[in-house]
Protein backbone atom coordinates (compact mmCIF):
# COMPACT_ATOMS: atom_id res chain seq x y z
CA UNK A 1 0.00 0.00 0.00
CA UNK A 2 2.79 2.30 0.87
CA UNK A 3 4.69 1.49 -2.34
CA UNK A 4 1.65 2.16 -4.36
CA UNK A 5 1.33 5.70 -2.80
CA UNK A 6 4.94 6.49 -3.45
CA UNK A 7 4.70 5.63 -7.10
CA UNK A 8 1.59 7.73 -7.40
CA UNK A 9 3.39 10.76 -5.99
CA UNK A 10 6.34 10.24 -8.34
CA UNK A 11 4.03 10.02 -11.33
CA UNK A 12 2.32 13.24 -10.36
CA UNK A 13 5.67 15.01 -10.09
CA UNK A 14 6.74 13.72 -13.52
CA UNK A 15 3.50 14.89 -15.08
CA UNK A 16 3.98 18.35 -13.65
CA UNK A 17 7.55 18.45 -14.90
CA UNK A 18 6.47 17.42 -18.39
CA UNK A 19 3.75 20.08 -18.39
CA UNK A 20 6.24 22.77 -17.31
CA UNK A 21 8.73 21.73 -19.94
CA UNK A 22 6.09 21.91 -22.61
CA UNK A 23 5.04 25.35 -21.49
CA UNK A 24 8.65 26.55 -21.46
CA UNK A 25 9.27 25.15 -24.93
CA UNK A 26 6.14 26.85 -26.23
CA UNK A 27 7.23 30.18 -24.86
CA UNK A 28 10.66 29.84 -26.46
CA UNK A 29 9.07 29.09 -29.81
CA UNK A 30 6.87 32.16 -29.46
CA UNK A 31 9.94 34.29 -28.80
CA UNK A 32 11.94 32.80 -31.68
CA UNK A 33 11.27 35.78 -34.14
CA UNK A 34 12.83 38.20 -31.71
CA UNK A 35 15.73 35.89 -31.14
CA UNK A 36 16.36 35.61 -34.86
CA UNK A 37 16.18 39.40 -35.18
CA UNK A 38 18.94 39.96 -32.62
CA UNK A 39 21.80 39.06 -34.97
CA UNK A 40 20.37 41.51 -37.55
CA UNK A 41 20.45 44.22 -34.89
CA UNK A 42 24.09 43.43 -34.20
CA UNK A 43 25.07 43.94 -37.89
CA UNK A 44 25.10 47.81 -37.78
CA UNK A 45 26.86 49.59 -40.65
CA UNK A 46 30.21 51.14 -39.71
CA UNK A 47 31.00 54.35 -41.61
CA UNK A 48 34.53 54.95 -40.32
CA UNK A 49 36.69 54.82 -37.21
CA UNK A 50 37.51 57.92 -35.17
CA UNK A 51 40.43 58.71 -32.90
CA UNK A 52 39.83 57.45 -29.33
CA UNK A 53 41.22 60.71 -27.89
CA UNK A 54 38.88 62.94 -29.93
CA UNK A 55 41.62 64.20 -32.25
CA UNK A 56 40.63 65.24 -35.81
CA UNK A 57 41.76 61.94 -37.34
CA UNK A 58 39.63 59.24 -38.95
CA UNK A 59 40.29 55.95 -40.70
CA UNK A 60 38.21 53.86 -43.11
CA UNK A 61 39.34 50.64 -41.35
CA UNK A 62 40.20 49.55 -37.78
CA UNK A 63 43.53 50.81 -36.47
CA UNK A 64 45.32 51.79 -33.26
CA UNK A 65 46.77 55.10 -32.20
CA UNK A 66 50.32 55.69 -30.96
CA UNK A 67 49.31 54.56 -27.47
CA UNK A 68 47.84 51.27 -28.69
CA UNK A 69 44.22 52.31 -28.17
CA UNK A 70 41.67 51.04 -30.69
CA UNK A 71 39.93 53.58 -32.91
CA UNK A 72 36.21 53.82 -32.09
CA UNK A 73 33.72 52.80 -34.80
CA UNK A 74 31.16 55.35 -35.94
CA UNK A 75 27.92 53.73 -37.11
CA UNK A 76 25.56 54.97 -39.76
CA UNK A 77 22.72 55.35 -37.24
CA UNK A 78 24.95 57.59 -35.09
CA UNK A 79 25.87 60.11 -37.83
CA UNK A 80 23.60 63.10 -38.42
CA UNK A 81 21.39 62.57 -41.47
CA UNK A 82 22.66 64.14 -44.67
CA UNK A 83 20.34 66.65 -46.30
CA UNK A 84 18.29 65.00 -49.00
CA UNK A 85 19.19 66.17 -52.47
CA UNK A 86 16.39 67.45 -54.64
CA UNK A 87 17.46 67.18 -58.27
CA UNK A 88 14.30 68.94 -59.36
CA UNK A 89 15.47 72.10 -57.58
CA UNK A 90 18.98 71.86 -59.04
CA UNK A 91 20.66 71.56 -55.62
CA UNK A 92 24.48 71.74 -55.63
CA UNK A 93 26.37 68.46 -55.44
CA UNK A 94 28.35 67.84 -52.24
CA UNK A 95 31.73 66.19 -52.80
CA UNK A 96 32.90 65.88 -49.18
CA UNK A 97 32.91 67.64 -45.83
CA UNK A 98 35.87 69.59 -44.46
CA UNK A 99 36.93 70.46 -40.95
CA UNK A 100 35.24 73.66 -39.70
CA UNK A 101 38.52 74.88 -38.15
CA UNK A 102 40.45 74.54 -41.41
CA UNK A 103 42.41 71.48 -40.26
CA UNK A 104 43.55 68.93 -42.89
CA UNK A 105 40.67 66.55 -42.16
CA UNK A 106 37.78 65.61 -44.42
CA UNK A 107 34.88 63.21 -44.27
CA UNK A 108 32.75 61.59 -46.97
CA UNK A 109 29.66 62.00 -44.77
CA UNK A 110 28.39 64.70 -42.39
CA UNK A 111 30.07 64.64 -38.97
CA UNK A 112 31.10 66.85 -36.08
CA UNK A 113 34.49 67.64 -34.63
CA UNK A 114 35.53 67.13 -31.02
CA UNK A 115 33.93 70.46 -30.08
CA UNK A 116 30.58 69.58 -31.62
CA UNK A 117 30.94 71.80 -34.67
CA UNK A 118 29.48 70.51 -37.94
CA UNK A 119 31.86 69.79 -40.81
CA UNK A 120 31.38 72.16 -43.76
CA UNK A 121 30.20 70.74 -47.11
CA UNK A 122 32.42 71.24 -50.16
CA UNK A 123 30.41 71.51 -53.37
CA UNK A 124 31.39 70.42 -56.84
CA UNK A 125 31.32 73.99 -58.16
CA UNK A 126 33.86 75.00 -55.50
CA UNK A 127 36.49 72.55 -56.66
CA UNK A 128 39.07 73.73 -59.17
CA UNK A 129 38.13 73.17 -62.79
CA UNK A 130 40.67 73.08 -65.63
CA UNK A 131 42.43 76.45 -65.68
CA UNK A 132 41.61 77.16 -62.04
CA UNK A 133 43.59 76.67 -58.83
CA UNK A 134 42.44 75.81 -55.34
CA UNK A 135 43.99 76.62 -51.97
CA UNK A 136 42.85 75.36 -48.59
CA UNK A 137 41.41 78.01 -46.24
CA UNK A 138 44.30 77.65 -43.80
CA UNK A 139 46.77 78.16 -46.68
CA UNK A 140 44.90 81.28 -47.77
CA UNK A 141 45.15 82.63 -44.24
CA UNK A 142 48.85 81.83 -43.93
CA UNK A 143 49.66 83.46 -47.26
CA UNK A 144 47.87 86.64 -46.25
CA UNK A 145 45.72 86.65 -49.38
CA UNK A 146 43.47 89.71 -49.61
CA UNK A 147 40.87 90.46 -52.27
CA UNK A 148 39.15 93.60 -53.52
CA UNK A 149 36.34 94.04 -56.06
CA UNK A 150 36.92 95.52 -59.50
CA UNK A 151 35.01 98.80 -59.37
CA UNK A 152 34.37 102.01 -61.30
CA UNK A 153 36.76 104.76 -60.24
CA UNK A 154 37.92 108.18 -61.38
CA UNK A 155 41.65 107.85 -62.00
CA UNK A 156 44.01 110.76 -61.59
CA UNK A 157 47.48 109.91 -62.76
CA UNK A 158 50.39 111.86 -61.33
CA UNK A 159 53.25 112.49 -63.75
CA UNK A 160 56.46 113.00 -61.79
CA UNK A 161 59.58 114.69 -63.07
CA UNK A 162 62.59 116.69 -61.96
CA UNK A 163 63.85 119.99 -63.24
CA UNK A 164 65.91 123.13 -62.74
CA UNK A 165 64.93 126.75 -62.35
CA UNK A 166 66.29 129.31 -64.75
CA UNK A 167 65.69 132.98 -65.43
CA UNK A 168 62.86 133.95 -67.73
CA UNK A 169 64.58 134.50 -71.07
CA UNK A 170 62.20 137.37 -71.82
CA UNK A 171 63.40 139.16 -68.69
CA UNK A 172 67.12 138.88 -69.42
CA UNK A 173 69.14 141.95 -70.42
CA UNK A 174 72.76 142.20 -71.53
CA UNK A 175 74.58 145.53 -71.23
CA UNK A 176 77.08 146.18 -74.05
CA UNK A 177 78.68 149.19 -75.74
CA UNK A 178 78.62 149.80 -79.50
CA UNK A 179 81.92 151.60 -79.47
CA UNK A 180 85.42 150.97 -78.20
CA UNK A 181 86.30 152.55 -74.87
CA UNK A 182 87.56 152.33 -71.31
CA UNK A 183 85.75 152.00 -67.97
CA UNK A 184 86.69 154.97 -65.82
CA UNK A 185 84.16 154.66 -63.01
CA UNK A 186 82.24 151.46 -62.09
CA UNK A 187 79.09 152.14 -60.04
CA UNK A 188 77.80 148.51 -59.86
CA UNK A 189 80.76 146.36 -58.97
CA UNK A 190 79.36 143.05 -57.63
CA UNK A 191 77.55 140.06 -59.11
CA UNK A 192 74.15 139.50 -57.50
CA UNK A 193 73.66 143.19 -56.77
CA UNK A 194 70.08 144.38 -57.37
CA UNK A 195 69.61 147.30 -59.76
CA UNK A 196 66.75 149.53 -60.82
CA UNK A 197 65.77 150.55 -64.32
CA UNK A 198 67.78 153.65 -65.31
CA UNK A 199 70.34 153.23 -62.54
CA UNK A 200 73.90 154.26 -63.49
CA UNK A 201 76.11 151.24 -64.06
CA UNK A 202 79.43 152.83 -65.13
CA UNK A 203 81.11 155.81 -66.76
CA UNK A 204 83.17 155.14 -69.89
CA UNK A 205 85.64 157.12 -72.00
CA UNK A 206 85.82 156.63 -75.77
CA UNK A 207 87.92 158.65 -78.23
CA UNK A 208 85.35 157.83 -80.92
CA UNK A 209 82.57 159.18 -78.76
CA UNK A 210 84.45 162.41 -78.06
CA UNK A 211 85.19 162.84 -81.77
CA UNK A 212 81.55 162.28 -82.70
CA UNK A 213 80.41 164.85 -80.16
CA UNK A 214 82.87 167.41 -81.50
CA UNK A 215 81.67 166.83 -85.08
CA UNK A 216 78.07 167.27 -84.01
CA UNK A 217 78.81 170.49 -82.09
CA UNK A 218 80.70 171.99 -85.03
CA UNK A 219 77.90 171.12 -87.45
CA UNK A 220 75.17 172.27 -85.10
CA UNK A 221 76.95 175.60 -84.38
CA UNK A 222 77.75 176.08 -88.06
CA UNK A 223 74.12 175.64 -89.06
CA UNK A 224 73.07 178.23 -86.52
CA UNK A 225 75.73 180.69 -87.72
CA UNK A 226 74.71 180.31 -91.37
CA UNK A 227 71.05 181.15 -90.94
CA UNK A 228 71.37 183.85 -93.65
CA UNK A 229 73.55 181.75 -95.91
CA UNK A 230 72.73 180.14 -99.21
CA UNK A 231 70.55 177.10 -99.40
CA UNK A 232 73.44 174.99 -100.57
CA UNK A 233 75.62 175.92 -97.60
CA UNK A 234 72.78 175.37 -95.16
CA UNK A 235 72.03 171.98 -96.70
CA UNK A 236 75.66 170.90 -96.45
CA UNK A 237 76.02 171.92 -92.83
CA UNK A 238 72.65 170.35 -92.00
CA UNK A 239 73.65 167.01 -93.52
CA UNK A 240 76.88 167.08 -91.53
CA UNK A 241 75.01 167.78 -88.29
CA UNK A 242 72.39 165.13 -89.06
CA UNK A 243 75.05 162.48 -89.76
CA UNK A 244 76.87 163.23 -86.51
CA UNK A 245 73.57 163.07 -84.61
CA UNK A 246 72.65 159.67 -86.11
CA UNK A 247 76.04 158.29 -85.21
CA UNK A 248 75.57 159.38 -81.58
CA UNK A 249 72.10 157.85 -81.45
CA UNK A 250 73.38 154.63 -82.98
CA UNK A 251 75.75 154.44 -80.03
CA UNK A 252 72.69 154.59 -77.72
CA UNK A 253 73.32 158.17 -76.58
CA UNK A 254 70.04 159.23 -74.99
CA UNK A 255 68.04 162.30 -76.00
CA UNK A 256 68.67 163.80 -72.58
CA UNK A 257 72.41 163.58 -73.12
CA UNK A 258 72.10 165.11 -76.60
CA UNK A 259 70.02 167.98 -75.26
CA UNK A 260 72.62 168.62 -72.59
CA UNK A 261 75.30 168.60 -75.29
CA UNK A 262 73.36 171.22 -77.27
CA UNK A 263 72.54 173.25 -74.20
CA UNK A 264 76.05 173.36 -72.74
CA UNK A 265 77.80 173.47 -76.10
CA UNK A 266 80.79 171.47 -74.94
CA UNK A 267 81.97 167.89 -75.32
CA UNK A 268 81.44 165.47 -72.45
CA UNK A 269 84.57 163.42 -71.91
CA UNK A 270 82.81 160.41 -70.37
CA UNK A 271 79.45 158.78 -71.00
CA UNK A 272 77.27 157.07 -68.37
CA UNK A 273 75.71 153.67 -69.22
CA UNK A 274 72.42 152.89 -67.39
CA UNK A 275 70.57 149.69 -66.43
CA UNK A 276 67.97 148.81 -69.10
CA UNK A 277 65.65 147.08 -66.57
CA UNK A 278 65.23 146.33 -62.89
CA UNK A 279 66.60 143.03 -61.66
CA UNK A 280 69.68 141.29 -60.34
CA UNK A 281 73.16 141.26 -61.84
CA UNK A 282 73.70 137.63 -62.85
CA UNK A 283 77.03 138.18 -64.60
CA UNK A 284 79.54 141.03 -64.52
CA UNK A 285 82.63 141.14 -66.70
CA UNK A 286 83.15 144.89 -66.32
CA UNK A 287 86.19 145.83 -64.23
CA UNK A 288 87.40 149.28 -63.26
CA UNK A 289 89.83 150.64 -65.88
CA UNK A 290 89.38 147.83 -68.39
CA UNK A 291 89.22 148.35 -72.12
CA UNK A 292 86.15 147.02 -73.89
CA UNK A 293 85.35 146.40 -77.52
CA UNK A 294 82.08 146.97 -79.41
CA UNK A 295 79.50 144.28 -78.54
CA UNK A 296 81.45 142.89 -75.58
CA UNK A 297 79.02 141.87 -72.73
CA UNK A 298 79.67 143.94 -69.62
CA UNK A 299 76.64 143.09 -67.47
CA UNK A 300 73.88 140.45 -67.57
CA UNK A 301 70.79 141.50 -65.64
CA UNK A 302 67.72 139.32 -64.95
CA UNK A 303 64.31 140.19 -63.56
CA UNK A 304 63.58 137.26 -61.18
CA UNK A 305 60.11 138.36 -60.05
CA UNK A 306 58.90 135.55 -62.32
CA UNK A 307 60.94 132.47 -63.14
CA UNK A 308 60.97 129.40 -65.36
CA UNK A 309 61.23 125.77 -64.34
CA UNK A 310 62.52 123.44 -67.06
CA UNK A 311 61.29 119.92 -66.23
CA UNK A 312 62.53 116.71 -67.88
CA UNK A 313 59.46 114.55 -68.60
CA UNK A 314 59.87 110.95 -69.75
CA UNK A 315 58.78 110.11 -73.25
CA UNK A 316 56.01 107.72 -72.13
CA UNK A 317 54.44 110.48 -69.99
CA UNK A 318 54.31 113.19 -72.64
CA UNK A 319 50.78 112.29 -73.73
CA UNK A 320 49.54 113.23 -70.24
CA UNK A 321 51.02 116.76 -70.35
CA UNK A 322 48.96 119.69 -71.65
CA UNK A 323 49.53 123.43 -72.06
CA UNK A 324 47.97 125.26 -69.12
CA UNK A 325 48.11 122.19 -66.87
CA UNK A 326 48.55 122.93 -63.15
CA UNK A 327 51.87 121.89 -61.63
CA UNK A 328 52.92 121.31 -58.03
CA UNK A 329 56.57 122.04 -57.26
CA UNK A 330 58.74 121.18 -54.29
CA UNK A 331 62.33 122.14 -53.52
CA UNK A 332 64.76 120.81 -50.94
CA UNK A 333 65.52 124.32 -49.70
CA UNK A 334 61.98 124.72 -48.32
CA UNK A 335 60.74 121.36 -46.97
CA UNK A 336 56.97 121.18 -46.70
CA UNK A 337 56.45 124.31 -48.82
CA UNK A 338 54.67 123.84 -52.12
CA UNK A 339 54.91 126.17 -55.12
CA UNK A 340 52.47 126.18 -58.03
CA UNK A 341 52.77 127.04 -61.69
CA UNK A 342 51.39 126.16 -65.11
CA UNK A 343 52.76 124.40 -68.15
CA UNK A 344 53.60 127.11 -70.69
CA UNK A 345 55.44 125.22 -73.41
CA UNK A 346 56.41 121.67 -74.41
CA UNK A 347 59.67 121.66 -76.32
CA UNK A 348 59.55 119.87 -79.70
CA UNK A 349 62.52 117.51 -79.26
CA UNK A 350 63.44 114.52 -77.09
CA UNK A 351 66.92 113.99 -75.69
CA UNK A 352 68.21 110.71 -77.20
CA UNK A 353 70.38 109.93 -74.17
CA UNK A 354 67.65 110.17 -71.50
CA UNK A 355 64.48 109.81 -73.63
CA UNK A 356 63.05 112.90 -71.95
CA UNK A 357 61.50 116.07 -73.32
CA UNK A 358 61.76 119.49 -71.74
CA UNK A 359 58.60 121.10 -70.43
CA UNK A 360 58.61 124.76 -69.43
CA UNK A 361 56.65 125.73 -66.33
CA UNK A 362 56.15 129.41 -65.53
CA UNK A 363 55.52 130.66 -62.00
CA UNK A 364 55.73 133.78 -59.89
CA UNK A 365 58.71 134.21 -57.57
CA UNK A 366 57.71 136.61 -54.78
CA UNK A 367 60.58 137.45 -52.50
CA UNK A 368 63.06 135.79 -54.83
CA UNK A 369 62.88 132.49 -52.92
CA UNK A 370 63.51 130.45 -56.05
CA UNK A 371 66.99 130.76 -57.53
CA UNK A 372 68.27 129.94 -61.00
CA UNK A 373 69.84 126.44 -61.24
CA UNK A 374 68.00 125.26 -58.11
CA UNK A 375 66.69 121.66 -58.42
CA UNK A 376 62.98 120.90 -58.02
CA UNK A 377 60.57 117.97 -58.04
CA UNK A 378 57.50 118.29 -60.24
CA UNK A 379 54.04 116.71 -60.07
CA UNK A 380 51.52 117.08 -62.88
CA UNK A 381 48.00 115.78 -62.22
CA UNK A 382 46.66 114.08 -65.36
CA UNK A 383 43.41 112.24 -66.03
CA UNK A 384 39.81 112.76 -67.02
CA UNK A 385 36.56 113.12 -65.13
CA UNK A 386 34.98 109.90 -66.48
CA UNK A 387 35.01 106.83 -64.24
CA UNK A 388 36.63 103.64 -65.50
CA UNK A 389 36.73 100.03 -64.32
CA UNK A 390 39.89 99.68 -62.26
CA UNK A 391 41.73 97.34 -59.90
CA UNK A 392 44.65 98.04 -57.53
CA UNK A 393 48.11 98.04 -59.09
CA UNK A 394 49.13 95.30 -56.66
CA UNK A 395 46.58 92.95 -58.23
CA UNK A 396 48.32 92.93 -61.61
CA UNK A 397 50.77 90.10 -62.34
CA UNK A 398 52.93 91.35 -65.19
CA UNK A 399 55.04 88.68 -66.88
CA UNK A 400 56.37 91.14 -69.44
CA UNK A 401 54.39 89.47 -72.21
CA UNK A 402 50.94 89.71 -70.67
CA UNK A 403 49.08 91.00 -67.62
CA UNK A 404 47.07 88.63 -65.45
CA UNK A 405 44.62 89.02 -62.56
CA UNK A 406 43.73 86.25 -60.10
CA UNK A 407 39.93 86.25 -59.85
CA UNK A 408 38.34 84.61 -56.79
CA UNK A 409 35.51 82.33 -57.92
CA UNK A 410 34.73 80.89 -54.48
CA UNK A 411 36.38 80.49 -51.10
CA UNK A 412 39.89 79.18 -51.80
CA UNK A 413 39.17 78.91 -55.55
CA UNK A 414 41.02 81.23 -57.95
CA UNK A 415 41.11 81.66 -61.70
CA UNK A 416 44.08 83.30 -63.49
CA UNK A 417 42.66 85.61 -66.13
CA UNK A 418 44.53 87.56 -68.79
CA UNK A 419 43.47 91.21 -68.99
CA UNK A 420 44.08 94.29 -71.10
CA UNK A 421 45.03 97.38 -69.11
CA UNK A 422 44.69 101.09 -69.83
CA UNK A 423 45.85 104.12 -67.91
CA UNK A 424 47.13 104.04 -64.33
CA UNK A 425 46.77 106.49 -61.47
CA UNK A 426 46.11 106.81 -57.74
CA UNK A 427 47.48 103.29 -57.22
CA UNK A 428 44.94 101.71 -59.60
CA UNK A 429 45.04 100.36 -63.15
CA UNK A 430 42.22 100.66 -65.67
CA UNK A 431 40.93 97.31 -66.96
CA UNK A 432 39.78 97.46 -70.56
CA UNK A 433 39.09 93.76 -70.99
CA UNK A 434 39.15 90.57 -68.88
CA UNK A 435 37.09 91.16 -65.72
CA UNK A 436 33.67 92.53 -64.92
CA UNK A 437 32.62 95.05 -62.32
CA UNK A 438 32.20 93.46 -58.90
CA UNK A 439 34.45 90.45 -59.48
CA UNK A 440 36.88 89.86 -56.60
CA UNK A 441 40.57 89.97 -57.50
CA UNK A 442 43.57 89.07 -55.34
CA UNK A 443 45.47 92.21 -54.35
CA UNK A 444 47.97 90.87 -51.83
CA UNK A 445 49.79 87.55 -51.29
CA UNK A 446 53.31 87.03 -49.98
CA UNK A 447 54.19 84.31 -52.44
CA UNK A 448 53.35 86.59 -55.36
CA UNK A 449 55.84 89.16 -54.08
CA UNK A 450 58.58 86.54 -53.96
CA UNK A 451 57.71 85.52 -57.51
CA UNK A 452 58.65 89.06 -58.64
CA UNK A 453 55.82 89.18 -61.14
CA UNK A 454 56.85 85.83 -62.64
CA UNK A 455 53.48 84.43 -63.61
CA UNK A 456 54.60 80.87 -64.03
CA UNK A 457 56.23 80.75 -60.60
CA UNK A 458 53.21 82.32 -58.98
CA UNK A 459 50.77 79.88 -60.54
CA UNK A 460 53.15 77.04 -59.72
CA UNK A 461 52.81 77.93 -56.04
CA UNK A 462 49.06 77.84 -56.43
CA UNK A 463 49.25 74.49 -58.17
CA UNK A 464 51.34 72.94 -55.40
CA UNK A 465 48.82 74.08 -52.81
CA UNK A 466 45.97 72.64 -54.84
CA UNK A 467 47.72 69.30 -55.39
CA UNK A 468 48.66 68.96 -51.73
CA UNK A 469 45.06 69.65 -50.76
CA UNK A 470 43.85 66.99 -53.20
CA UNK A 471 46.35 64.45 -51.84
CA UNK A 472 45.16 65.05 -48.30
CA UNK A 473 41.57 64.42 -49.35
CA UNK A 474 42.46 61.16 -51.05
CA UNK A 475 44.22 59.96 -47.91
CA UNK A 476 40.99 60.11 -45.98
Amino acid sequence: MKKTGIWAVLGLIGLMAATGAGYWLGMKRAESPEVSAAPAKAERKILYYRNPMGLPDTSPEPKKDDMGMDYIPVYADEAPPAPAANPAQGERKILYYRNPMGLPDTSPVPKQDSMGMDYIPVYADEVAQPGQVSISPDKVQKLGVRTEPAAMRELTRVVRAVGQFQADERRLHTVTAKFEGYIENLHVNATGQPVRRGQALMQVYSPELVSAQEEYLIAWKGRNSLENGTEESLAGVGQLAEGALKRLRNWDISDAQLQRLQREGKVTRTLTLHAPASGVVLEKTAVQGMRFMPGEPLFRIADLSAIWLIADVFEQDLAQVRIGQAVKIGVDAYPGKEFSGKVAYIYPTVAPETRTAKVRVELANPGGLLKPDMYASVQLAAGGQAKVLAVPDSAVLDSGMRQVLLVQRAEGLFEPREVKLGQRGDGYAEVLQGVAEGEMVVVRANFLIDAESNLRAALGGFGESASSGASGHEGH
